[in-house]
This record gives structure tokens, C-alpha cells and sequence, in this order.
């Protein structure tokens, strides 16, 4: 692989490994104010876990999401009724400068880690450089910065080079967590520049944590289980569960099967098939709710065997060929929507961008006019995994099928989740099909994925081309706020839409299911699962 090559690959790691989780993907919950006490009754969640490790500025996945918060709080958070206002945190202030360039945080003294120590100023700095310098997964989240100033230890400011009025929403997200730095340096991290090949704390964090947030780690086993103990020393409205377990279950009957029994309180990833079984058992809560999360195809004419895809005709021809319709009610038994560009339903900008339509003779005609009227065959490799229900390998089936009938020929290469990174961090392949949910609330990680857009002065590898248009008005987005960026992002929407690189396939509802007398439980862009605010008497 060339520098440039490696170096653009950062940002098409989450374009093509959808958030690069590992497996399975989830349903979320967050928010919601608890109601009784628990007594000594724990928590349990039955999920298929995609965490690797307990390192919060070295993780980036969807269950990661969920520890994290439980662990270390953030700056600010996000209002779970309105994911567009941001709420105080750890900081109980805030502002920006004119232009969105500096942020300025004024800490709120009664913040304390679990060690009963203060969070201060150096502590943030600390955390926030040492994400930069892991070079990680979650690291892009902080591109740009030039600088963190402590002018004492209650103030925190943070500099960019360019205009980010994206950052406050980032700053909410879980892999932006404060990490008492006094702690983690004794016990072998680092957040100097060669952090990513001098820290040595990956091992310590699986036993240990380090936050200010409502629980602290008990313990974890790879593959089996997490568990939570409350955080004693905690400065917040004090957690209802005082001990928590996230289990390891990996598909969706066994969940169900355990939620009906008793056996766990939140079952993360129940089938919508499963919602007929569980009709009348007044034991057990489901409600269905509308996600931002989503599959979808990647068309990248520069991979080997690609040249087809060069023609935006063809990628034209491709979407329009797909029955859109019939995936949703074939793959989440119509538990689900469609979208329209990569920005997803629900986030700026994506309000009024006209929804996919199947048009067999449309698509036709396309690939005609491209030069394809006999079809052309093309291949796919993709992970085999169920993302939100799910499942890749039947959707690429039923895409396959839909492209058979405009003479297209995709053939199927289904590989496990490793030899599948392997494969998009090397050559490339012409089409593979993956998952992803937001990082933060903000629509401007979905251009900074998905865009043609300059990066750094690299061509794009995969598309071989880069659309000025596009990082034009991705710049110009950061410097608004308010209806002109809801505009910009409407722009970003329709462009990407138009170029037709990536194509959302469905956009899943969720399926939340947990035991009646659980409280608090509700779906979240950025956090998932809010355990904190989980409780007795729903």
C-alpha cells in the first residue's frame, strides 16, 4: 500500500468498515429520567459485544459507546428528547469564538473521578492529546486541533485551524471521555506525540478504569462478559443499578429466549421476527423505534476490476436497479426505511433528498448509454455479519438477484470480518456492502466518510477523483450554524447523492425490548445505551 494510500485509508476505514466494528451491530438505548431504587437486584444486558479493547481513547465501536459513557464522562452531553441542544457535563459552560475556531470550557468544580480526585483542566488536556496521539480508530474525531490551552485548572481551551462548528456535538461523544491522567500515566499511558508506539496501559485499562462517570469496571472477559459497579465517589445523580452485567449473547433467539425467562433485563439486538412471540407477555416491553443507522453498498471504480464504475451512469444505473422496497421487507420484515443520500434520516440535511426509486428500464437504459447495454460483470467482497437486524450476506444476495436483471453480474465474495479489512486495506474490491451509526449528532462525519472531498491534498484511492465542490461546501458548513448549515448540508446531501459512490440500502428500525419494570430506556445517536439512567418502575 502507498503513504498516500495508508494515510487516506484513516478516513475510508470508517467509509468501508461502517465505524470499523468488529461482527455484530446493535440496537440502541439511552436517556430517560430512572424512577425507584434497586436495591441489591443487578443489571444485566444481553448483547453480542464488538469491543476489543477497555482503552477509551483506543476503542471505536458500538459497544465501546456504551462502556464509555457508563465510565467516563464527557464535557458535554446531548439532550436524549432533542439531539441538537447540548447539555453541560463535565464543563458547565461554554462558548465559541465568532468564527468557531476556539472553544472555551469552564469546568464545574463538583466534578470528581472515582478516586474522589478533582477533574481539572490538565486532565482534559491530557486525554485529548493522548486520543490524537494514539493514532486510533476514534482519532480523527479531534483533526484540526492545534492546541489545547489550561489557563488555570478550571478552563479548557481548545484551538482548530479551521472553522469547526461541528466540535461541541463531537465533544459529546464517548470516545472523547476525560481520563484521570495522574492514574493512567502511573500505570503506563502516555499522551506524548509517540504515544502510539510508547503507551503501554491497553493492558491495565482491561481490569481497571479511570473516569468520573457513574460506574467504574468491576471486570471484564473477552468474549463473555463486562461488569459495573457503581461509582461511589460519583458527583452526579447517583446510578439506580449498583451492579451491572453485559453479557455475551450472540444472536437474537438466544436474547429472546433469555428476556422471556428472566434471565437478562435488555435484550440489545431482538429480530423484528421475534416481535409476534412476544405479543401479550406483559413481563417484557418492546417498542419500535426509528434509528440512524444504516447499510449500504460502496461502488469504488478505482479497485481492481472496477473501470465500469468510473461511468456515474452506471453507478446511476446500479441504484435504480435495486428494490428498495423489498429489501426492507425482506431483511427487517418492513421494520425499517429508506434513505436517500448518506447523510441519514433525521440529521441536517437530509429532510428533502428525494428517496431511491426502482426503475428496471431506467437502469437500462443508462447502462446503455454508458456502454454497457450486455451487462458487465463485476465482484463483491463484504464481511458475512447482521448489522441492526441485518443480515449483509441475504442483502448482497437480493442485490445480486435485482443487478441480474440489467444484465449486471455481481459475483459474491462473503469473508469473515479480519480478511475483509485485509482486503479493503490493500488492493480494494469494485463493491462491498457494510453498516454504520453516527459518532456524534452532527452531519458533518458523514461527508467527512463518505464525500469525494479533498483530504489533505490526497486523492481519494478508491473513487481515483476528488469533488472540490464538495470539500468547498464541507468547509463552508463548519462556519455555520443554524438554517444556512442545514442548507449547506441539504447541498452536501444532493451531491453525494448525485455521485452515487455509496448507496444506503435500508435504514433499520429498532427493536427495543427489556423487562416491564425497567425504566429509562430509549435510543440515542450518540451513546446507545445510557446505563446511568437506567432504573426500577417503568
Amino acid at each position: 500500500m502507498t503513504p498516500a494510500r495508508q494515510r487516506t485509508n484513516r478516513r475510508w476505514r470508517a467509509v468501508l468498515a461502517g465505524a470499523a466494528a468488529l461482527a455484530v451491530a446493535l440496537t440502541g438505548c439511552a436517556g430517560g429520567a430512572p424512577a425507584a431504587t434497586t436495591g441489591d437486584r443487578p443489571l444485566v444486558i444481553a448483547r453480542a459485544m464488538d469491543l476489543t479493547t477497555m482503552d477509551p481513547q483506543r476503542g471505536y465501536c458500538d459497544t465501546c459507546q456504551i462502556i464509555y459513557t457508563a465510565l467516563y464522562e464527557r464535557l458535554v452531553t446531548v439532550d436524549p428528547a432533542d439531539t441538537s441542544t447540548v447539555l453541560p457535563g463535565l464543563a458547565e459552560s461554554w462558548e465559541a469564538n465568532a468564527d468557531n475556531t476556539q472553544f472555551t470550557f469552564a469546568l464545574d468544580s463538583g466534578a470528581v473521578f472515582s478516586d474522589g480526585s478533582p477533574v481539572e483542566a490538565s486532565d482534559v488536556k491530557w486525554s485529548f492529546e493522548r486520543l490524537v496521539n494514539l493514532q486510533g480508530s476514534a482519532s480523527f474525531l479531534l483533526a484540526g486541533m492545534t492546541g489545547i490551552e489550561t489557563p488555570d485548572e478550571s478552563t479548557v481551551v481548545v484551538s482548530f485551524e479551521k472553522p469547526n462548528s461541528a466540535f461541541l456535538a463531537i465533544t459529546a461523544a464517548p470516545y472523547l471521555g476525560i481520563v484521570n491522567s495522574e492514574v493512567a500515566e502511573e500505570n503506563g499511558a502516555s499522551a506524548a506525540e509517540d504515544a502510539a508506539s510508547t503507551d503501554d496501559a491497553e493492558g491495565w485499562f482491561l481490569e481497571n478504569s479511570a473516569g468520573s462517570g457513574p460506574y467504574t469496571l468491576a471486570a471484564y472477559s473477552s468474549g463473555e462478559s463486562i461488569e459495573l459497579t457503581a461509582n461511589e465517589e460519583y458527583w452526579g445523580e447517583e446510578p439506580q443499578f449498583t451492579e451491572v452485567e453485559m453479557k455475551e449473547v450472540t444472536d437474537s433467539s438466544s436474547q429472546l429466549q433469555q428476556l422471556q425467562q428472566g434471565d437478562v433485563d435488555v435484550a440489545m439486538q431482538i429480530s423484528p421476527d421475534a416481535l409476534a412471540q412476544l405479543e401479550g407477555d406483559e413481563a417484557v416491553t418492546t417498542e419500535v423505534v426509528d434509528s440512524y443507522n444504516y447499510t449500504y453498498i460502496a461502488l469504488l471504480p478505482a479497485a481492481p476490476g472496477g473501470e465500469p464504475l468510473e461511468d456515474v451512469r452506471v453507478r446511476e444505473a446500479i441504484r435504480m436497479a435495486v428494490d428498495y422496497d423489498g429489501l426492507v421487507d425482506t431483511l427487517v420484515a418492513g421494520y425499517g426505511k429508506l434513505q436517500g443520500s448518506p447523510i441519514p434520516n433525521g440529521f441536517e440535511g437530509s429532510k428533502e433528498v428525494a428517496l431511491p426509486s426502482y426503475d428496471l428500464d431506467g437502469a437500462k437504459d443508462l447502462l446503455a448509454e454508458a456502454g454497457y447495454a450486455d451487462g458487465f460483470t463485476v465482484s463483491a467482497t463484504y464481511p458475512k455479519l447482521v448489522a441492526y437486524g441485518v443480515d449483509l450476506d441475504l442483502q448482497m444476495q437480493a442485490v445480486q438477484q435485482d443487478l441480474a436483471e440489467i444484465g449486471v453480474t455481481l459475483e459474491l465474495n462473503p469473508v469473515d470480518f479480519t480478511q475483509w479489512i485485509s482486503t479493503v486495506s490493500g488492493d480494494g474490491t469494485p463493491v462491498t456492502a457494510v453498516y454504520f451509526a453516527p459518532d456524534h449528532t452532527d452531519s458533518s462525519q458523514y461527508v467527512q466518510y463518505f464525500g469525494n472531498i479533498d483530504q489533505g491534498g490526497l486523492i481519494n484511492p478508491w473513487t481515483g477523483s476528488v469533488s472540490q465542490e464538495q470539500t468547498d461546501l464541507l468547509a463552508q458548513a463548519l462556519t455555520e450554524s443554524g438554517d444556512e448549515r442545514m442548507a449547506t448540508y441539504q447541498e452536501l446531501a444532493e451531491s453525494m447523492a448525485a455521485d452515487a459512490f455509496v448507496l444506503p440500502m435500508v435504514n433499520p428500525q429498532l427493536i427495543l425490548a427489556y423487562a416491564s419494570d425497567i425504566s429509562g430506556v430509549a435510543y440515542s445517536p450518540c451513546c446507545n445505551l445510557e446505563i446511568g439512567q437506567l432504573g426500577l418502575g417503568g
